[in-house]
């Protein structure tokens, strides 16, 4: 073949070029869409689990998890209060409430009609600890729970913590606690955050007597799950992971950040037949604010006999 006629190289320059450019900008129209739209795009889950004593009326649970609140979130203000009109019997939070030093006020003025209901809690690391800027991508190749905290300004947990308890929710910190919750007896048995090694577990009040036994931590590392199994827990809610937060299409998660399955850090699962509810949550860090493939969510569970 003559040169006259051989592919030209300027015109596979031209083309490897176009085919980058298209990549280049599907990728960024991506990440708008994940910092501008999804990141704000609430859900509500809803399941439906058959759980309490037959002749039991229905239970509805409204699980929320790592709202990582920092001033001026007016999108999640709405969403939450919306929550209300749910009536739910309890509202659960599994923790990693802040994102700011000062954000404290707004998380009170988000959670505000919800705080009406009766309602129990367990802190997240971002309860304790104010987040700091990092190499989002480094979730992909290692472990985080081990990363020191030491320099991290503290957050006004203790703060936090007395306005819940004013409002009439229960600490589950490395705690059992039995509440009477719209004439059901429920046994609830809480941990402070697996994932800095805080959590200590206290078992429940009286398993035999209780309608229902429910485990609650923030990070849902296996230990954690097989512990409350252990103790005969027979619903365990947590949070943590943000649904694997930026996800292939379809919702696959590509890490878990503890040691869960990224394939079943969100959502109803099961570990040692106990079901596990997983909230992807409804926030992300200030400093990675970013969904992809994965709305941030509320979820309601129904439970009935």
């Amino acid at each position: 073949m003559s040169p006259r006629h051989a592919p030209g190289g300027a015109g596979l320059l031209r083309a490897a070029a176009a085919t980058a450019g298209a990549g280049a900008a599907a990728a960024a129209g991506l990440g708008a869409w994940g910092v501008l739209v999804e990141r704000r795009r609430f859900q509500l889950r809803t399941e439906r689990l058959r759980l309490l004593p037959e002749g039991s009326a229905p239970l509805r649970i409204l699980h929320l998890s790592d709202l990582h609140v920092w001033p001026g979130q007016r999108s999640v203000r709405e969403f939450v209060h919306s929550l209300a009109g749910l009536q739910p019997d309890l509202v659960v939070d599994t923790g990693d409430n802040l994102s700011h030093l000062d954000a404290l006020p707004w998380l009170l003025e988000i959670l505000e009609p919800l705080l009406r209901f009766p309602g129990a809690y367990v802190p997240g690391s971002n309860c304790y600890f104010a987040p700091r800027l990092k190499n989002p991508v480094r979730y992909l190749w290692r472990d985080t729970s081990g990363e020191s905290r030491d320099e991290a300004p503290r957050l006004p947990t203790q703060a936090m913590h007395d306005a819940f308890d004013a409002a009439g929710w229960t600490p589950l910190i490395n705690r059992a606690a039995r509440l009477e919750v719209a004439g059901r007896v429920l046994d609830l048995s809480g941990v402070d955050d697996p994932h800095l090694g805080y959590d200590e577990h206290p078992g429940f009040v009286d398993p035999a007597t209780a309608d229902l036994r429910i485990g609650v931590a923030h990070a849902p590392y296996l230990r954690t799950l097989d512990r409350f199994a252990e103790d005969g827990a027979q619903l365990v809610l947590a949070g943590h992971t943000h649904g694997g937060q930026v996800c292939l299409p379809g919702g696959r998660a590509l890490v878990s950040n503890c040691d869960l399955e990224p394939a079943r850090c969100k959502g109803l699962i099961t570990q040692r037949g106990v079901p596990v509810n997983v909230s992807a949550g409804l926030g992300t860090s200030r400093f990675a604010p970013i969904r992809l493939f994965c709305p941030p969510e509320a979820v309601l569970l129904t439970l009935t006999d």
